[in-house]
């Protein structure tokens, strides 16, 4: 197949790995013409660029192509998302994250190209103005009538978007975000180098988060529910991997809560060092407010821990209560620390909940079973335009 993905930025982020991995295995596993068309990496999220170019993709950066609104640069983006479209004329394009969901599934729809799009997460969500809530929701409802096939990344996103009336159901399909598997059941390095190396000892009990640090993303709500874990059991430690516009605020709050020997940030990452540290945990925390399905919930299971998160968007098609770990109420600081304090307390429990976790989502969630997924709906696509 000759195929486009189109994305708004290729930064370090969940949707961004999960487009990079499919770019790849079309390009590598099934030697389809694969190209991949982005805005540049900017920001303190870190990059996937380098990594796209060393495993020899044909990767096409557009300058103007940004996740702002900005009438003029939005229009001389599309305007190259149409020059490329009609130089490589492609079978199938396949779009990725709102700005570039909009802006190519408008130009694929103008040349006549089946178009399909996948929702890693809502652009419009309840912490919004009711303006910008409705300018993104009609956004979505016109590009969904410009488009083939919307693939969501959790059954959730559907719900969603079938709420809203973006389109009807039968217009959509779940297809879980993949990953490489391998390096979270059997990470590179052994687990105490890398808890030697974060300053963690033997005795203390590690709950970690790795989100960017942004807003909705949750890190307050596990700095204040630290203070309650801290006086009921000293041995918990806090890792935070990620960084981002609040890591200042965020270690001035805890700082004031006289927790800065509890906390460990690791800054930015790359990718491949995301399983050795999840390696290093013992409990993964997901206090985010706003997610499509997060990456790290199963990337914890898969790596045999026990997870906690708010029940929001996908969480509850992994995070599953007695079996794979704590789904709780969005913003609840008290349960929070509970949970935390319940597991942290019991090892036996957390190695139950982790095994059964990753038992069941290991298979489920392997980047070829993604990618064998999207091309079968790309040729049922490709079929029903034939007819």
């Amino acid at each position: 197949m000759k195929v486009v993905h189109i994305i708004t930025r290729l930064i370090l982020g969940g949707a961004q790995e999960n487009t990079l991995l499919t770019v790849d295995d079309q390009h590598h596993l099934w030697k389809d013409d694969v190209t991949l068309i982005s805005g540049p990496a900017i920001g303190p999220e870190g990059s996937l660029v380098e990594r796209a170019r060393a495993r020899g993709l044909d990767l096409r950066i557009i300058p103007e192509l940004r996740r702002e609104i900005h009438l003029s640069r939005d229009w001389q983006s599309y305007r190259h998302i149409v020059g490329s479209l009609r130089e490589i004329k492609p079978d199938v394009v396949h779009t990725h994250s709102s700005k570039a969901g909009i802006l190519g599934r408008a130009a694929a729809h103008g040349l006549r190209i089946p178009v399909v799009h996948t929702i890693h997460g809502s652009p419009f969500h309840p912490f919004q103005t009711r303006l910008a809530y409705q300018v993104y929701r009609r956004a979505e409802i016109w590009a969904a009538r410009r488009c083939d096939k919307l693939i969501s990344v959790c059954d959730a996103m559907t719900n969603q978007y079938v709420a809203a009336g973006v389109a009807p159901r039968d217009k959509f399909v779940t297809v879980y975000s993949g990953m490489e598997v391998e390096p979270f059941l059997n990470p590179p390095r052994p687990r105490d180098d890398v808890r030697r190396e974060l300053g963690f000892a033997a005795e203390h009990v590690v709950v970690g988060k790795v989100a960017r640090l942004f807003e909705l993303k949750g890190h307050e709500y596990v700095i204040e529910a630290a203070r309650t874990v801290a006086a009921q059991n000293p041995r918990v430690r806090f890792l935070f991997i990620g960084d981002g516009l609040l890591r200042s605020q965020l270690e001035e709050q805890i700082s004031r809560a006289c927790l800065t020997e509890k906390f460990v940030f690791t800054g930015l990452v790359p990718p491949d060092r995301i399983p050795e540290l999840i390696g290093a945990m013992d409990i993964v925390v997901h206090a985010s407010l706003r997610e499509g399905l997060a990456r790290v919930l199963p990337q914890g299971l898969i790596a045999g821990k026990p997870v906690i998160s708010y029940d929001i968007d996908g969480a509850r098609e992994v995070v599953i209560p007695n079996e794979t770990g704590y789904l709780l109420p969005p913003r609840s600081v008290a349960e929070l620390a509970d949970a935390i304090i319940e597991l942290a307390g019991n090892s036996s429990l957390r190695d139950l909940l982790g095994q059964t976790g990753r038992q069941k989502f290991t298979d489920q969630f392997r980047h070829e079973t993604m990618t064998q997924r999207l091309r079968e709906i790309y040729q049922q696509v490709l079929a029903r335009k034939s007819r």
